[in-house]
């Protein structure tokens, strides 16, 4: 097997460096000054977002190495997806883990990565990060404060865990096109590690109808459509749990005028890639899988290469046909992706294939599970 892994790492060599010259495009960030153009008002936008960042030890070192052994360099990494990523209107990540400082970064159990991560998820493209998870405590208000600083240094917004109680109770907006998307986030638990005394505000904790309620005050603030990331799920699980479907099933049936309260549901948490479903009208991803992380061992002790297969989702938005109404997906789509331990790299799998890379198995598994909940009937397709 890692015989294999390593003949595809060299196959897929030129294939990565024909994408690096791509990377010279830039990428134009969600929140823009002033007033879109008149004819941006009727066009609608492209929302993309993608799974678990979760830098391991090895993924720590590999970034040392790209960084010439005395810097953290996690661009690399990520430059096969940056073209999905940086043509998108409005661009989400998952930050799983904390940042640590002064080179103290660790990987599992408790980790602590390279703020250097932050500025990578800027150059590829990415627009804001959810950021609560079952790791958001792992080093508790210190951490949080060092992920969220590196953010706001390079750039990316985020929504899920905070530095102060006002910057808990504010909406995450971005723009995307003519439209004022907010992001909240929130996670199924923080691994048992209590919050920080004082601070009960810390991460946000799944709970539906919280969750409802800041949708809908996101909404009075201005809000045209409303994604909720959510970290949930049962580990190594293909198929979204109990917790998942009736969580699901609440958020997507509030409804306020008779208009959705959530238009966008994005899971993570689980590993692997689970399905995509329309759910009373509103597509749900409930988990798009690992996007980086080391080699993965999963609760038998056993390697598990479903841990570094993922998908990227996209959805294209329309506006409303009538004011006040509902910003409507017009088009669903998932882009398969992998991260190649050997290689250190993300691959956007459609490339690779084109490019003779040998990947149709690991390509296919990912689009069974995606579909397996018939999300094909309701327009779900893989994007070429």
């Amino acid at each position: 097997m890692i015989a294999r892994r390593r003949q595809v790492a060299l196959a897929l060599t030129a294939l990565l460096a024909a994408g690096a010259a791509c990377q010279s495009q830039h990428h134009t960030p969600a929140v823009k000054a002033g007033r879109p153009a008149p004819s941006a008002v009727t066009k609608g936008f492209t929302l993309v977002a993608s799974g678990d960042v979760l830098p391991h030890s090895s993924i720590i070192e590999r970034a040392r190495f790209d960084g010439g052994g005395s810097a953290y360099d996690f661009r690399p990494m990520l430059a096969g997806i940056k073209p999905v990523v940086s043509r998108a209107d409005l661009a989400l990540c998952h930050m799983e883990t904390v940042y640590g400082a002064n080179g103290d970064y660790t990987g599992y159990p408790t980790f602590k990565s390279p703020p250097e991560v932050a500025r990578a998820l800027a150059a590829t493209g990415y627009d804001g990060c959810s950021t609560a998870s079952n790791h958001t405590l792992d080093d508790g208000a210190d951490g949080i404060r060092r992920t969220l600083d590196a953010l706001d240094q390079a750039g990316v917004r985020h929504a899920g865990s905070a530095r102060t109680e006002e910057e808990a109770h504010a909406v995450t907006v971005l723009r995307a096109g003519a439209a004022k998307v907010a992001h909240l986030s929130y996670t199924y638990d923080t691994n048992g590690i209590p919050l920080p005394q004082g601070e009960p505000w810390a991460v946000n904790l799944i709970d539906a109808d919280r969750i409802v309620a800041d949708a809908r005050a996101a909404r009075r603030e201005g809000a045209d459509v409303v994604v909720v990331s959510v970290h949930w799920g049962t580990e190594w699980q293909d198929d979204p749990d109990q917790q998942q479907l009736t969580v699901a099933r609440q958020l997507t049936a509030a409804r306020t005028g008779g208009r959705p309260d959530i238009d966008l549901v994005l899971g993570t948490h689980a590993h692997v890639p689970q399905a995509y479903e329309k759910v009373n009208g509103t597509w749900v991803v409930y988990g798009m899988g690992d996007q980086i992380a080391g080699d993965m061992i999963n609760h038998e002790g056993v390697h598990d290469p479903r841990g570094n297969q993922s998908s990227v989702a996209r959805f294209t938005f329309a506006p409303p046909a009538r004011p006040g109404g509902r910003w409507e997906v017009t088009k669903a789509e998932f882009v398969p992706q992998w991260f190649d331990v050997d290689a250190g790299r993300v691959v956007e799998l459609n490339r690779a294939i084109a490019q003779g890379a040998g990947l149709q198995g690991v390509r296919d598994r990912i689009r069974d599970v995606v579909l397996s909940r018939g999300a094909g009937k309701d327009g779900l397709v893989m994007a070429r």
